[in-house]
């Protein structure tokens, strides 16, 4: 577990309480309630279909949730829509925008910095050049180990790569807390590990993490969160989830939770 972490157990940065949402008849969120500690990486994992998605999205704002309440940094953000919840310090990593394949790495984090101070990605022009907007965005670059990249188009990214891009865009905002929905999917071996390493290098960062590689999510989170059906089954450090019962008969199984 992070030092972070630990130092701020008893500080949430975000309370999620009784959060409902339905479509047609299916219930994909089913009263979760969890709160999200300032430092900690925290990660939700659940079989498909278990509702992570739709949680994360309420999360972020892209779905309005059917009841329940979505506190952040002592907000009540639970009506706010997507756009002004990065304002208050909430990103969502791919969702902060497409990644802009014809411009340089090094743009594209600069874009992420000069949106943060409320202007739209679509007022570029003479910004690539702005040293206040350069600067901080190639710091992002060297925290996701793509400094070396800076100058090369997006287009000629690895997969792995683009998803380094997207978090460094994320982190050019100043977030207070990042939302990263399977920031692993699609990737090699290699791949994979070296996002794990990146990750890892940014403990102290408050991180909420879906993921369906329970190698990385075992690496990476100080807690757990458990979904099936839609409802939060359990929450605990790794360990505890390891050895919860419900949890290795509902998901893990007994060679996940004894590897």
């Amino acid at each position: 577990m992070s030092e972070t972490a630990n130092k701020t157990a008893d500080a949430p940065i975000m309370r999620i309480e009784g959060l409902r949402k339905s479509f047609g008849g299916v219930t994909a969120t089913d009263d979760v309630s969890v709160e999200i500690h300032t430092g900690e990486t925290h990660a939700i994992i659940g079989p498909n279909g278990a509702g992570k998605t739709t949680l994360i999205s309420q999360l972020s704002g892209l779905l309005p949730p059917d009841a329940g309440r979505v506190t952040f940094r002592g907000r009540d953000i639970t009506r706010l829509p997507a756009h002004q919840r990065a304002h208050v310090g909430l990103a969502r990593s791919f969702q902060i925008t497409s990644v802009f394949m014809e411009m340089t790495v090094l743009d594209n984090v600069a874009l992420a910095v000069q949106a943060r101070s409320g202007h739209s990605f679509h007022f570029w022009s003479k910004a690539r050049t702005l040293s206040h907007l350069r600067e901080p965005a190639y710091a992002k670059l060297e925290q996701v180990s793509l400094a070396g990249r800076a100058h090369t188009r997006a287009s000629a990214l690895s997969h792995g790569e683009r998803r380094q891009l997207e978090v460094a865009m994320a982190l050019g905002t100043e977030p207070h807390m990042l939302l990263l929905d399977e920031p692993m999917a699609g990737m090699g071996t290699e791949e994979s590990a070296r996002m794990i390493e990146m990750l890892r290098g940014m403990q102290g960062t408050t991180m909420l993490l879906v993921e369906h590689d329970m190698d990385a999510v075992f690496a990476l989170a100080d807690r757990i969160s458990v979904l099936v059906y839609g409802r939060l089954i359990a929450t605990g450090t790794p360990d505890e989830i390891r050895g919860n019962e419900e949890v290795i008969k509902a998901y893990l199984g007994e060679g996940d939770a004894e590897s």
